[in-house]
């Protein structure tokens, strides 16, 4: 088991380093758009909020209705969410794994907060059904397409939009793998690639609530399979368990209220995985209550520390954290990381009793014990359940 934490990793992230990672910890864009009749065909009566749906149980996945009722969603209008919907529809139909989708999402999401957009450099566009007026150069529609992309009139057809957005994203090297804010920019081309990585939450949420649970499903052997991701698979939602093992001592139980994390045990030399794609913080060996940097030997407890430990930070403000590494974590302060890349191995070093992983789940970008979360229900909600948690 392992308990107390040195002062070396106690600080929270600097807001103005955070700005310039990779992974984009902004707020989510919450906005609203236009309500173009032909977009509400189907909706009225009291909706169900999104944000219930999300939250529900996963399986099987759900085909979408893109003309009934749709839930609602704090963020996002009724047109909005409609053109969602079409989006994951236009993806259910042509198989894309449900991964695509919240790629697809978190993409229409930062390039035109998924309003359908006409734009006065394109006269034409302006007498066809839009949902306001773009203006970044001559692009059209959910995903701020180019001419390039098809007609005016293509461009501002959603699911023509949503079915060219698929069709190049296919074609991306292991898109299903890589962080999301990469893959998007590889179809995109923008001007502001670490845009994207703000919106997967809330993504995931949207195809969560539309499609029973999908973004919590991966890909196993062709078919999507809940709550299932470790082992290197990585869920829709872009998450995974960093190790397969049971949970042992949980999150600030009765007899260990200053445990911030939960203990997954598991033999020395486990590889441990990056839960989610992201950017490291902290690469380093933890000082004991002595102040000694000593993680190459096994710890016992009440010697304090995490021993060898790693800090990442997700997109959203999340930040994981992986103590008792055996050796040397295998990456580097700044190096940016893909869920699921292994990023050290299971030991007993600093504050420990024995061979597992301290994991802890930290949010609004605070490293400190004030900032920690339940790790159990965090990563159950992300189809990457620890084991032998409930």
């Amino acid at each position: 088991m392992s308990a107390g934490r040195g002062s070396a990793i106690r600080r929270p992230v600097r807001v103005g380093v955070i700005a310039t990672m990779l992974t984009g910890v902004l707020l989510l864009l919450c906005c609203t758009g236009g309500t173009a009749a032909f977009f509400l065909s189907g909706l009225g009566g009291d909706a169900e909020d999104g944000d219930n749906l999300a939250g529900w149980g996963c399986g099987p996945v759900r085909p979408v209705d893109i003309v009934g009722e749709l839930p609602r969603f704090a963020e996002y209008g009724d047109a909005q969410v409609r053109n969602a919907a079409i989006i994951i529809k236009v993806g259910q139909d042509m198989g894309v794994p449900s991964r695509g989708w919240v790629i697809a999402l978190a993409t229409a999401m930062q390039e035109s907060a998924l309003r359908n957009l006409a734009n006065r450099a394109e006269p034409e566009s302006l007498n066809l059904p839009n949902e306001g007026i773009g203006a970044d150069h001559d692009s059209l529609g959910l995903f701020q397409q180019r001419p390039g992309w098809g007609s005016v009139a293509e461009r501002l057809t959603p699911s023509y939009a949503a079915r060219k957005f698929y069709e190049k994203l296919v074609k991306v090297r292991s898109w299903q793998r890589r962080p999301l804010t990469v893959v998007a920019q590889q179809v995109q081309v923008s001007a502001y690639p670490d845009a994207y990585a703000k919106h997967e939450e809330l993504a995931s949420k949207l195809v969560n609530a539309l499609a029973g649970g999908a973004a919590r499903t991966v890909e196993i052997n062709g078919k999507a399979v809940c709550d299932a991701a470790e082992r290197g698979e990585i869920a829709a939602s872009g998450w995974t368990a960093p190790i397969p093992g049971d949970v042992g001592s949980g999150f600030r139980t009765a007899s260990r209220p200053s445990h911030h994390g939960v203990d997954i045990g598991a033999a020395k030399g486990t590889e441990i995985r990056a839960a989610a794609s992201g950017r490291v913080l902290v690469a380093q060996c933890d000082p004991d209550n002595r102040n000694r940097r000593d993680c190459d030997v096994d710890g016992y407890p009440d010697k304090g520390g995490c021993g060898w430990f790693v800090d990442l930070l997700h997109a959203g403000g999340y930040i994981t954290r992986y103590c008792h590494m055996v050796v040397q974590p295998r990456v580097k302060v700044h190096q940016i990381v893909s869920a699921g890349d292994v990023i050290g191995q299971v030991g007993s070093s600093g504050n420990s009793s024995g061979p597992h992983l301290h994991f802890e789940v930290h949010e609004r970008n605070n490293r400190k014990s004030s900032g920690a979360i339940d790790p159990v229900p965090f990563m159950r909600g992300r189809g990457a359940p620890l084991r032998a948690a409930e």
